[in-house]
């Protein structure tokens, strides 16, 4: 219907205008009456979203090889990273490696903890420098690298923490872009969602970023296989209150992306 006087022609975009002016105040009706309420303290992500009972500090790095040199990077990580996790001379922990099967191909993930937040990431790194075996290291994988990145990120609260476990299992990794201002929102609507999803436990750790791409959630799990991971994903409508928590979090999403993930030998996690 016209919303305009009968002496204003309705015109499309006449029509448009109105629907733009009018949206705004529309969103905010609506959001008073189904969105969750955002605890409206002024305080940091990391203090409100992060574990409390520990100071753990994650880096995520991504490496982009060249595809002929693929195998022998495994074989370098295998025979190098497993080191410095062992060594307790190095406050920090190989949580995963893996090389991506579905996604960007050619490509390795790699997940640490340090045990002390940011005082140990800076210790590892010093203590590294001076390790002329990982020096080695750096230096031959250097020229099998297309290119590479890394985040340090944070563990939300109500994640479980990511601990070894046996295999066979393939891993997804789905990243959030979120838009800014919506970690906090992001966060209240998780912790509820996250008990939907505990009864295969397939729930590996939750994540958001501090340093590196910002207002970035990485959701970790673990299946028997592809085709356990759909039915698992399935079963999750059916349950009461998941499309709900789906349909809320949809909309402060900018970007996604899954990558199956299958882990190399030597990781913790299999």
């Amino acid at each position: 219907m016209c919303r305009f006087p009968p002496s204003v022609k309705c015109h499309p975009a006449n029509m448009r205008l109105t629907s733009s002016n009018n949206r705004p105040r529309e969103d905010s009706w609506l959001k008073s009456l189904f969105v969750r309420k955002v605890d409206p303290r002024k305080d940091a992500h990391s203090n409100l979203l992060a574990k409390k009972e520990t100071s753990s500090l994650y880096k995520l790095q991504f490496h982009n090889v060249k595809p002929e040199c693929l195998d022998a990077y495994n074989k370098i990580c295998q025979e190098v990273l497993p080191k410095i996790h062992e060594d307790k001379h190095y406050p920090c922990t190989l949580v995963g490696t893996w090389n991506t099967w579905y996604g960007e191909q050619d490509q390795a993930v790699h997940l640490w903890r340090y045990e002390g937040g940011y005082p140990a990431l800076t210790e590892v790194m010093n203590k590294l420098r001076e390790n002329q075996e990982f020096v080695s290291f750096r230096k031959a994988r250097s020229d099998m690298l297309l290119s590479r990145k890394n985040q340090l990120l944070l563990e939300f609260s109500f994640w479980n923490e990511p601990v070894p476990r046996s295999g066979p299992n393939i891993y997804e990794l789905r990243s959030y872009q979120l838009r800014p201002g919506t970690m906090i929102e992001w966060g209240n609507y998780w912790a509820r969602a996250i008990r939907f999803r505990q009864d295969g436990n397939e729930a590996v750790g939750g994540f958001f970023s501090q340093i590196g791409q910002l207002y970035m959630v990485h959701h970790l799990w673990a299946y028997k296989d592809l085709q356990t991971r759909e039915d698992i994903r399935n079963a999750a409508w059916h349950k009461h209150g998941w499309e709900e928590l789906v349909y809320y979090t949809v909309p402060l999403i900018q970007e996604m992306e899954s990558r199956i993930m299958i882990p190399l030998k030597t990781s913790p996690l299999q």
